[in-house]
């Protein structure tokens, strides 16, 4: 499960790569704060449907996340909170519950529908699990595929880091050792993902 886990990154840097799409994302947020307080003000019915509906889906969510073998509830959450993110970070839990098992197929399966996720983190993490699922299962070219047009420079180190890798599969040493250097140039010098690509890099010259 090397790949697989390799995108989790450290606590230190998701919470970096989150600040910086918060800041780049301070408009959409401000607005989501004025809709908020409206929702205070003149729609108090409306808003304590939608707050009791976000715990219920919440109290799915947690069920799986502590045991991602619950298809039922997961299940419940794709057909009654289709829209909520807890049904999008329950299916990353069941994605990686399968993953880990060796059934990358099943975990496909469970990321495939997120791909064009309209949160963006959410679809940027899809892209890259499942271009590591490929590389698990030796379809390096594939993995290639769906990480084509990225174009947010807050992804673009672990976007380059696996094509590196995809590259590297295909026996492609030079095109493997540029997409390592272009994720590395991105990535502060106490990234231990910076340290494992540095590694790779070695491993090729």
């Amino acid at each position: 499960m090397k790949n697989f886990i390799e995108v989790g990154k450290t606590e230190e840097e998701q919470a970096e790569q989150i600040k910086k799409w918060i800041k780049g994302n301070a408009l959409q947020i401000i607005a989501g704060v004025a809709l908020g307080f409206s929702g205070i003000w003149g729609f108090d019915y409306y808003d304590n449907q939608q707050y009791k509906k976000a715990i219920q889906a919440r109290t799915h969510y947690l069920s799986v996340a502590f045991n991602p073998s619950n298809i039922k509830d997961l299940n419940t959450l794709n057909e009654q909170y289709a829209d909520s993110p807890y049904t999008q970070q329950a299916t990353l839990v069941a994605a990686k519950q399968a993953a880990n098992k060796g059934d990358y197929q099943g975990a496909l399966d469970y990321l495939l529908p997120l791909v064009n996720s309209k949160d963006e983190f959410t679809m940027h993490t899809v892209k890259l699990r499942i271009a590591n699922l490929h590389l698990e299962m030796g379809n390096a070219d594939q993995a290639l595929s769906i990480l084509n047009n990225n174009t947010n420079k807050e992804f673009s180190a672990l976007y380059n880091h696996i094509k590196g890798d995809a590259y590297f599969a295909k026996n492609d040493l030079p095109a493997a050792k540029k997409h390592y250097q272009l994720a590395s140039s991105k990535l502060s010098y106490k990234s231990e993902l910076k340290n494992l690509i540095e590694i790779k890099l070695n491993d090729i010259n």
